[in-house]
């Protein structure tokens, strides 16, 4: 069976590393240079803390590589268990917490709800009068999204997968006759059992080109590195205010990354033509949002440098993992959760190419078919 994976981000070597290991013929052709789209732009979160069942789901199931990568890759990707630390200034953002931690908590996730007190012990300048509440969980953490795509790229070259550099696909065409695709590249045709569509801000291109209509929007998101005017221990946790879409977490040699999801500030691109800088109006106020949560910041604070990538966003923000036609499968649309869900996500498009049906995850609530009606049952905040 050969199965042409588009897109050599880390959900697409991944999928490449479990078809690979199951002994299915594998091609990756990657648009540009491996991780060179939002792969290369990620921060690096890797967290068990999510609102939905199916997204604690795929990180449970994925922790375990991020825990173990450098033995089976060889490749340290600097995993840090930091911890990430939710805080609600409303009442109703407080309520949530409790149910999210009951769920999280009943799949083997071992976080806890706060007060903004607790919260202090774990974020020391933190404006304590300010919140309601938080949560935390240990386990939480961020990793070198880099790093990751260099092992899951050395491991898929040494078990026989053709990657495909600066190889974009250009059309797809299904031959039904046959049950097999024929896949356009500048440089020849090739002919497939099966397409997965790990494209992530250009998925919805791809899936046009079979003749699928995506819901997945690029959309632009920015983080800037900052000197602090009071030091952040190196391991601090996340810290991220649900309320305003702030976030901060501790950097290398003394700086810290911020960032934050605001009104108007993260809009739909071209993927092919947007800035890849940080803007200073959005950077002046991630550091303001972040001083309005903690001591850490304020006018003394310096800005090194920043940076913008792209998200590949849902309506709810929620991945589609879904084989969508015949022999075509996408796996696309994480929302800024595909570093992270990247090792359970090729699992399980593994297990749709190879068995029929994933297992590793129940992963049926990420189907295409959930956009078809006015709700889909799932709700999740982008946040980092």
């Amino acid at each position: 069976m050969h199965i042409v994976i588009v897109g050599g981000g880390v959900v697409g070597l991944s999928c490449a590393h479990a078809l690979a290991e199951r002994d299915a013929n594998v091609t990756v052709c990657e648009a540009g240079t491996l991780g060179g789209g939002s792969t290369g732009r990620a921060a690096g979160g890797i967290r068990m803390q999510f609102s939905t069942p199916v997204n604690v789901d795929l990180s449970v199931a994925s922790v375990p590589v991020w825990e173990s990568f450098e033995e089976r890759f060889g490749v340290d990707i600097d995993y840090r268990k930091n911890g990430y630390l939710f805080l609600a200034r409303e009442a109703e953002t407080a309520d949530d917490f409790e149910s999210n931690v009951e769920m999280q908590t009943a799949r083997g996730v071992p976080s806890r709800t706060l007060s903004p007190a607790d919260a202090a012990e774990l974020c020391p300048e933190l404006h304590t009068e300010e919140f309601v509440a938080a949560t935390y969980c240990p386990e939480d953490g961020v990793a070198d999204p880099h790093s990751a795509v260099q092992g899951y790229s050395q491991a898929v070259t040494d078990a026989g997968v053709d990657v495909r550099t600066n190889t974009p696909v250009t059309g797809l065409d299904r031959e039904e006759n046959e049950n097999r695709w024929r896949v356009e590249t500048p440089d020849e045709t090739l002919t497939a059992d099966y397409i997965v569509n790990a494209a992530g801000a250009w998925a919805r291109r791809v899936g046009r080109f079979a003749d699928v209509e995506l819901p997945i929007a690029p959309r632009r998101r920015q983080a800037a590195v900052v000197e602090p005017e009071r030091e952040l221990d190196a391991m601090h946790p996340l810290t991220i205010d649900l309320d305003s879409g702030a976030y901060f977490r501790p950097e290398r040699e003394g700086t810290a990354l911020v960032g934050g999801h605001f009104a108007d500030s993260d809009p739909d691109v071209d993927p092919d033509d947007f800035s890849e800088s940080a803007d200073l109006d959005w950077t002046i106020e991630a550091v303001e949002r972040a001083a309005d949560v903690a001591g850490y910041f304020g006018p003394e604070t310096r800005v090194r440098n920043g940076w913008a990538g792209l998200y590949a966003v849902t309506p709810d923000h929620h991945a589609v993992v879904d084989e969508v036609r015949p022999g075509f499968v996408v796996a696309a649309g994480f929302s800024g959760h595909g570093f992270q869900h990247a090792p359970a996500t090729g699992q399980c498009v593994a297990e749709l190419c190879l068995d029929g049906a994933a297992s590793h995850v129940d992963i049926s609530s990420l189907s295409l078919d959930r956009f078809e009606g006015d709700e889909t049952g799932l709700v999740e905040r982008n946040v980092a």
